[in-house]
């Protein structure tokens, strides 16, 4: 009994955390609202540039896609830490999502008229843009709601609900389309599923109000007043430096989260292309969206398994674990690439990410100050949005168009294996585990 005593402890906290009359309610339901309508955007997006009849994608278009929406951030996330750390994160979170609820009106309107050029994927990147603002507002202001002991069970509720929540999203918004597609052409139903969710996004805006103005930080005497843009992306980095355990993390992160990308790109052109009909992409979006549904259920399932993981062994050995599990699914669907091991793939790829993801949250949130988190995150997440975009890049170069390939699920496995046998080797990762256990 005493072994199961630390999961049911866990388990219990997970509960009264959710359940409570505290704050922390109040920043999972915004975080969730807003992701809930992420999931009905992209799904609106993915309908309108990768599976409308007339847009047959490759392995390129489709890595353009990812990297027009992410590469970008990378360029501007630096500043982020600049409005993080100095002004009310209510306030900056509540805006941005008044400003991105704006911003889908134009693209709604955009789309309707069937619009594929630069204009909108300007108002696009501006929307996903604003979306890691809010994203990582949140992050970096959930240690104040929460103890020290609770930081992996929050950062399980907060981050894999709202996985979850963008995957009910997406199938919302699929499940949509295909009532209106009976009676409405392809390019006005995207366009009123993106209206529906700027709406989304102002309910968002409007949850964002019950948090108090300094409820998530940064505390008065924290504010500093001395603007860097990239220094404090630097001043993150250095921080960050500081703590070998955590930005190994963060760069293991950035691995997993590109093997991840990768993979949904093979998946998007072996349900497009391959699994059914070139001329039938319906078929093909409802094979994809039930591929990351699975995938939606291994990440819950992560989220769950995290804590009990790290009571168990430890921080870094679980990240070790998580980094490391995915393989052997990865070599046998590089052998046998058919929609069964797609799938099952896709829930241990996604199950084991999401656990390393909390884990690493939690540990990089207990290692820094309220007064440097934003600028830390800032970091993190243009270093993770790296990875992503080269994930990307080397599923472009190496997919063929119907998305068969024995070289990227093992590509894929060989950077897992390096990263959890070297980046998190136990001589140079688990070394600091006194200070974060």
């Amino acid at each position: 009994m005493a072994k199961n005593k630390p999961s049911l402890e866990i388990t219990l906290r997970s509960m009264k955390l959710i359940s409570g009359n505290g704050s922390l309610p109040k920043l999972l339901r915004v975080r969730w609202m807003g992701q809930l309508t992420d999931g009905a955007f992209q799904s609106a997006l993915a309908s309108f540039v990768l599976f409308s009849p007339e847009r047959q994608p490759n392995a390129v278009k489709a890595a353009l896609a990812f990297a027009v929406v992410l590469l970008p951030y990378s360029l501007v996330g630096p500043y982020v830490g600049i409005f993080l750390d100095r002004f009310s994160r209510k306030r900056v979170v509540q805006l941005a999502n008044l400003f991105r609820a704006a911003d889908l009106l134009i693209i709604a309107l955009l789309i309707n008229r069937g619009s594929t050029g630069l204009t909108l994927t300007l108002f696009v990147l501006i929307a996903f843009g604003t979306n890691r603002l809010i994203l990582a507002g949140l992050s970096a202001g959930l240690p104040l709601l929460v103890s020290k002991d609770n930081l992996i069970s929050a950062n399980a509720l907060a981050v894999t609900g709202g996985t979850i929540f963008v995957v009910i999203g997406g199938g919302l918004g699929i499940g949509l389309k295909n009532i209106l597609d009976n009676s409405t052409r392809g390019d006005l139903v995207d366009g009123l599923l993106i209206l529906a969710a700027s709406c989304g996004y102002l309910l968002a805006a409007l949850f964002t109000g019950r948090i108090g103005k300094s409820e998530i930080g940064p505390l008065p005497h924290e504010v500093s007043q001395e603007i860097k843009g990239f220094g404090e992306m630097l001043e993150g980095f250095h921080i960050l430096k500081e703590h070998g355990d955590a930005i190994r993390g963060i760069f293991a992160t950035g691995v997993q989260r590109g093997g991840i990308t990768a993979l949904t790109l093979m998946a998007l052109l072996l349900e497009r292309n391959t699994f059914n009909a070139t001329d039938n992409p319906d078929a093909g979006l409802r094979g994809f969206a039930y591929a990351l549904a699975i995938a939606g259920i291994g990440i819950g399932l992560g989220a769950i398994a995290g804590p009990f993981g790290v009571a168990k062994f430890g921080r870094h050995i679980w990240m070790r674990i998580s980094m490391l599990a995915p393989i052997g699914f990865l070599i046998i669907f590089g052998i046998f690439p058919n929609e069964f091991m797609l799938i099952t793939t896709a829930f241990f790829v996604g199950g084991f990410g999401q656990s390393l993801k909390i884990t690493n949250d939690a540990l990089v949130q207990s290692k820094i100050e309220d007064e440097f988190r934003g600028r830390t995150f800032a970091f993190y997440d243009v270093a993770v949005n790296a990875g992503i975009v080269s994930g990307a890049i080397i599923a472009a170069l190496v997919l063929p168009a119907d998305g068969v390939s024995l070289v990227l699920p093992w590509l894929i496995a060989v950077a897992y294996l390096v990263t959890g046998l070297g980046l998190l080797r136990s001589s140079r990762f688990s070394a600091y585990s006194n200070s974060t256990n």
